[in-house]
């Protein structure tokens, strides 16, 4: 059964705040690169997944940035397991199940509303952070497509480097997809093109430090 998104008013400011609290404690350096003009829309955050810190990452993006109402999907396992994170916006997946389809519909309701946001990671799965090419699954192919109403598709690159600090800095790149296919194998070569720039420019950035 799909676990529906809810947004305790008491929970979820609670996470907001922390989301910002616990990255700056934990990184020196806290960079976020815009490649994008907010049209307004709900949108559709597509970052990869590589630890436990990435959906702070997307909440530190939606405090600062994007000040949408936050939505995730997350393993229907995990988010029993976690049931804090289903008051903070996340709602279940439950992968090659007749409720799949649910959480496809459920998703694209949730976008109809241009209040909101939903975070996904199309991988799927928690990879190495050293992975440089990703494969999509369908399912966001399939959300998109059945989207009606606008919806700003971004893509997030997540990387983190020490370079010369004690402490880890996090950087985190936005950019649009401007393409007109919306089909899983389209987005997939976009966010691999973005990824592999975004390591180049990173390097590139602080290759004195």
């Amino acid at each position: 059964m799909l676990l529906k998104a809810h947004h305790h008013f008491l929970i979820y400011p609670f996470f907001k705040f922390y989301a910002g609290w616990i990255i700056k404690r934990h990184f020196g350096q806290v960079q976020v690169v815009e490649n994008f003009v907010d049209k307004g829309s709900s949108v559709v955050l597509l970052a990869n997944h590589f630890s436990w810190w990435d959906g702070f990452f997307a909440m530190y993006l939606n405090v600062k940035v994007l000040k949408r109402k936050f939505h995730f999907m997350m393993l229907e396992e995990q988010l029993k397991k976690f049931s804090f994170f289903n008051q903070t916006g996340g709602f279940s997946v439950r992968k090659n199940s007749r409720s799949l389809l649910e959480s496809i519909h459920y998703t694209v309701e949730i976008l109809s509303e241009k209040q909101n946001m939903v975070l996904l990671f199309p991988q799927g799965k928690i990879e190495t952070s050293y992975k440089n090419e990703f494969q999509f699954e369908a399912g966001i192919g399939r959300i998109l497509s059945n989207v009606k109403t606008p919806v700003q598709i971004l893509f997030m690159v997540n990387l983190i480097d020490y370079y010369s600090s004690r402490k880890p800095g996090i950087y985190m790149h936005v950019s649009e997809y401007t393409g007109d296919k919306l089909d899983a194998q389209s987005l997939n070569q976009a966010y691999n093109l973005f990824f592999n720039e975004c390591v180049q420019t990173n390097a590139l950035k602080h290759q004195d430090q």
